[in-house]
């Protein structure tokens, strides 16, 4: 478990490929141990760690792109958490399997997944980030009250954290990954400087923790450009992307290089754009050439399970 946790934190800052094969290195160790002889107790705690591992892989097998092996990993991940009958690795394994479904345009079973997640009784905060998730979902189908509601749950989950994860790092919803979660949903109902405002709020949290997670951080950064953009102030975008295009490719995630591209389809065609927004999308066609996704197309067994 100690391995896990120290897992799920480098995450949020390492080299996802490198991560990946540590993780499945060490969920295999699990799987083998669990095909011996122990106590029904231990039997239980291996398949605790096993779920979480399988549900880190599913995290990250998404975000490298690799969405049908997420699936893959995240029903393995659940049969894990029903072994065990554990609520919160339960509830953590619904979210990853929301973020999957997402990501795949699976939005009703995304938004499924986080509400089932939510009725399992959960220390932590995965409520919260369960909540946003549906809201994420809801907003993407361009249902405006529904995807408020749901921040408004995840706000009212917030207040009523009990106890801390058990995991941690990429398993936490931090306030600032709440507010980025709310950025891009408001921005998705038409309501550009609410985004801003929670782009803003976003950052400043994310840079009073102990740990910033890169991609939670690029993910605000083209909240605040797509909040620019729907004012007309090309060079604000440019200038709020400016971070993220200097990600190194190992940290360009898939739901970054997807959301840049939606961000890129909004930003008006020459000749009638401005120099700036033409740098700008020639910029995000660039940064989007060379990414982890692609990285793992071509590193045998990178992504997969």
């Amino acid at each position: 478990m100690a391995e896990t946790r120290t897992l799920a934190s480098d995450y949020l800052t390492s080299d996802p490929v490198a991560l990946f094969v540590r993780t499945r290195a060490l969920r295999d160790r699990l799987f083998s141990l669990l095909e011996g002889h122990q106590y029904p107790r231990q039997s239980a705690d291996l398949y605790v760690a096993a779920g979480y591992l399988c549900g880190l892989l599913a995290w990250m097998s998404s975000d490298l792109g690799q969405l049908r092996d997420a699936d893959t990993q995240g029903r393995t991940a659940w049969l894990c958490a029903e072994l065990a009958g554990h609520n919160d690795l339960r509830a953590w394994v619904l979210s990853t399997r929301s973020k999957v479904a997402f990501w795949d345009g699976r939005l009703r079973e995304a938004i499924n997944f986080a509400r089932r997640g939510r009725t399992y009784d959960t220390a932590g905060t995965v409520a919260v980030l369960l909540a946003c998730q549906e809201a994420d979902a809801w907003s993407e189908l361009g249902a405006q009250d529904e995807a408020l509601a749901a921040l408004s749950v995840a706000e009212d989950a917030r207040a009523a954290v009990t106890g801390r994860d058990e995991i941690g790092g990429i398993f936490a919803c931090q306030p600032a990954r709440q507010e980025n979660y709310a950025a891009a949903v408001q921005l998705r109902v038409g309501r550009p400087a609410d985004a801003l405002r929670s782009a803003d709020n976003a950052l400043a949290l994310l840079h009073v923790q102990p740990v910033r997670a890169y991609g939670t951080e690029a993910q605000i950064h083209i909240s605040q450009a797509a909040a620019h953009l729907a004012a007309g102030e090309a060079d604000g975008a440019f200038e709020a992307l400016t971070p993220v295009l200097a990600l190194p490719p190992d940290h360009r995630l898939a739901p970054v290089t997807r959301r840049l591209g939606e961000l890129q389809s909004g930003i008006g065609r020459p000749p009638t754009s401005s120099n700036a927004a033409i740098g700008l999308r020639q910029a995000i066609e660039e940064f989007c050439l060379d990414s982890a996704p692609r990285h793992a197309a071509l590193s045998p067994g990178a992504g997969s399970a």
